[in-house]
């Protein structure tokens, strides 16, 4: 099994292929394997990814699994770990060729939003400065910086339409710092 183990020590995204309807088990069992074995600097998380949407009859939400019967795992892959998930009982195997798990590329996670790149992204203007809309229908308009969110990835700018000021909210790159 040694041609399994990650001598970067990288943590990459993996995907465990479980027995149909065991996604939940299998999860909640690696997460108390983890837990007592003292595991999470090696395996830091692990997803089903689900969809949420209203169902139309009931007006319930309804989670519903993108993937059945796949688990993604983020971990080291080691020996042990290797050893670890695939021990579990409802995980079937890993995906990749053989018996050699397969780490998601960067581009294969980001397509299927497990998570966003943890570098935080920088904005170059503050609460209260000019700004003046790059695109969209707006484009050319200036007004002023009212809120950034928190991930940084939206904010409100005030600007005056038809002699009222009107908030619309924006994608932080869809401004700039107005010229003076």
């Amino acid at each position: 099994m040694n041609d399994l183990y990650d001598a970067t020590g990288e943590k990459r995204w993996y995907v465990a292929h479980t027995y149909s309807g065991y996604e939940n088990k299998v999860k909640t069992n690696l997460e108390k394997i983890v837990e007592n074995r003292g595991l999470h600097d090696v395996i830091v998380d692990i997803r089903i990814p689900v969809e949420t949407y209203k169902d139309v009859e009931t007006g319930k939400e309804v989670e519903e699994k993108v993937y059945p019967s796949y688990v993604l795992v983020k971990m080291v892959m080691t020996d042990e770990t290797w050893h670890v998930v695939r021990n579990i009982s409802g995980v079937t195997g890993f995906v990749g060729p053989g018996s050699k798990p397969t780490a998601l590329t960067d581009a294969e996670v980001a397509a299927m939003g497990i998570e966003v790149s943890e570098a935080k992204e920088v904005v170059s203007f503050n609460v209260g400065d000019t700004v003046e809309i790059k695109d969209g229908a707006l484009k050319g308009t200036k007004g002023v910086l009212k809120e950034i969110s928190e991930d940084l990835k939206k904010v409100t700018v005030i600007a005056n339409m038809f002699g009222r000021d009107t908030p619309f909210e924006l994608d932080s790159k869809d401004i700039k710092l107005a010229d003076k």
